[in-house]
């Protein structure tokens, strides 16, 4: 195969506006190809090599979740394991919050009410908030966090980053993966932090607010307040994790005499405080025969028991007002990458094995004492006799976005979350855009077998102009690297399948599927520079309906 040129030989030619061997302006080339007998135009393009996704954790932290935390932070390996397969320079954030947005009846909890917290569970348990005291005996969850977690903060300190909002170089309410390396310590493994990061302790409020702390959390983010801004990214893909055994709480501060003088929600209008159950019936309208309800839908109750209600009457916060601010973001991602889906799964009260809205039954005909504290028969049980709710709200929030038919609902009280977590890590990965050249790329060397294409790839700062060129990787097709001095390079990926005896120059499904015939993998040691973005220059294919039938 013939050599590529030199890139900065190429570079220099574009700069200055000629035509090499004959090639047109480049600025005339908006793609198609180019007419019979003409060499094509050098296509300038912007390139999605890197693979950006925020991730956020909702982990409700009320008393009785030590077990499932627990299970989360075991967990978390597959989801790891899954994401780091992707050909795409992954370029992750991972934050963390609570189910806690306080309440008139949990005044010694410290709510975060959405703000990212990113500390070691075990200074957390030497600080007690793995101590829930609202029983007898208390419950000591300590093994939630010191199972899976053997760091404290001293040896996760955070390494200063910068963002796309502020250059300045600061340590971070999270933990990030670009161009191979983490914001942690160099010795600390990111499986090893997640772990130790993930469990959020017992010590929070028991009328969990999910949707409202995700919320939170996201528009914090949105509008730089606090530890939370610089997390979400325009560019980067949304996905929201939600972990909880109870129902959503989500209350309009408006409506706080739910909880205190208006108790027609109550199990009792006479007990001394209200229980879960007042969360239920404030959010949910069941049908049917409450031994067996035909149907549980998320509803709008007013604090005097009326449903149907306007949505600024609700006790509860609509679930619309949760999909409406999730679509938003999702709409303005696309204008960045037009396959851009939020994606929220739900590890909540759902059977085992949850497959379809019709596995989750509904009932309120159980146990006297369970429906006096949360107002509904459990959705799941788990091997120890712990019960975690029906969530209906969440479960509606889930569906609105559902992607495909996969399903986004696992279950709290299944043993092991290895396998949720890993089919989570699996789907997303499959979200993750590859980096497709979106033309018909010339053959520079018609004789060989596989595409040899004439490219020069640079990572650009389009508000600055600065540029650095990116070189071809060292190495074999199996094993990429930059050459030597430098902390990035570019590999073709040009092979439809079967064509060489490595997979490594494999093209993606994805871009094959689009009818493209080349895609890039980066390679990087270092992450890329806040507000950059690679650019891609290629000569292209004069005969595409040829050389690229599929498009």
């Amino acid at each position: 195969m013939r050599r590529s040129l030199d890139a900065a030989a190429l570079l220099a030619v574009l700069a200055l506006g000629c035509n090499p061997v004959g090639v047109k302006p480049v600025e005339e080339s908006t793609g198609g190809g180019c007419r019979a007998g003409e060499r094509c135009s050098i296509k300038h393009t912007w390139l999605s090599t890197t693979a950006r996704l925020d991730l956020l954790f909702v982990i409700d932290n009320s008393g009785s979740m030590a077990d499932a935390q627990a299970k989360l932070a075991a967990g978390l390996d597959g989801l790891v394991d899954e994401l780091m397969q992707t050909n795409v320079d992954l370029d992750l954030h991972v934050g963390f919050t609570t189910t806690d947005m306080g309440n008139p009846w949990c005044p010694d909890s410290d709510p975060e009410r959405g703000a990212l917290v990113l500390s070691s569970c075990r200074d957390r348990v030497a600080a007690g908030e793995f101590l829930f005291a609202g029983v007898d005996p208390p419950i000591d969850g300590a093994a939630a966090c010191t199972a899976s977690c053997g760091l404290t903060d001293a040896d996760l300190t955070i390494r200063p980053t910068t963002t796309w909002g502020d250059p300045e170089a600061k340590p971070r309410a999270w933990v990030e993966l670009a161009g191979g390396q983490t914001n942690l310590p160099e010795a600390v493994d990111l499986r090893q932090a997640l772990a130790c990061f993930a469990p959020q302790g017992i010590a929070g409020c028991g009328f969990e607010s999910h949707l409202e702390s995700m919320y939170s959390a996201l528009v914090m983010a949105d509008e730089g307040v606090g530890a939370n801004a610089g997390f979400l990214r325009d560019d980067a893909r949304l996905a929201i994790v939600v972990l909880t055994d109870e129902a959503d709480c989500s209350y309009n501060p408006a409506h706080e005499a739910l909880f205190v003088s208006e108790k027609a929600l109550w199990s009792d209008p006479d007990d001394p405080l209200p229980t879960s159950a007042v969360c239920w019936r404030a959010g949910v309208e069941c049908v049917g025969d409450p031994s067996g309800y035909e149907r549980c839908d998320a509803a709008n109750v007013g604090v005097d028991g009326s449903v149907g209600v306007a949505d600024e009457d609700a006790a509860l916060h609509p679930v619309a007002r949760y999909v409406d601010y999730l679509n938003t973001i999702e709409n303005r991602r696309r204008m960045y990458d037009s396959g851009a889906e939020v994606q929220v799964t739900i590890l909540g009260g759902v059977p085992e094995g949850y497959a379809a809205p019709e596995d989750l039954t509904y009932s309120a005909a159980g146990d006297p004492t369970h429906l006096d504290l949360f107002g509904v028969d459990p959705g799941c049980v788990d091997s120890e006799g712990a019960a975690a709710l029906p969530p209906v709200r969440l479960r509606e929030l889930a569906e609105s976005l559902q992607i495909g038919d996969r399903v986004n609902l696992a279950s709290s009280c299944a043993a092991d979350y290895t396998p949720a977590l890993t089919q989570l890590g699996a789907a997303l990965r499959r979200l993750l855009p590859p980096a497709c050249m979106p033309e018909c790329v010339a053959d520079t060397d018609p004789d060989t077998d596989i595409l040899d294409p004439e490219c020069v790839l640079t990572d650009t700062n389009a508000a600055t102009g600065e540029s650095t060129a990116l070189l071809p990787c060292d190495g074999t097709a199996d094993d990429p690297s930059p050459p030597e001095g430098e902390t990035s390079c570019f590999v073709y990926l040009v092979d439809p399948g079967g064509l060489t005896p490595t997979t490594a120059d494999d093209l993606s499904a994805r871009c094959a599927d689009y009818g493209w015939n080349l895609e890039f993998r980066i390679i990087r040691k270092a992450p890329l520079q806040a507000g950059m973005t690679t650019r891609v220059n290629c000569q292209l294919s004069d005969l595409p309906v040829l050389d690229c039938p599929d498009l």
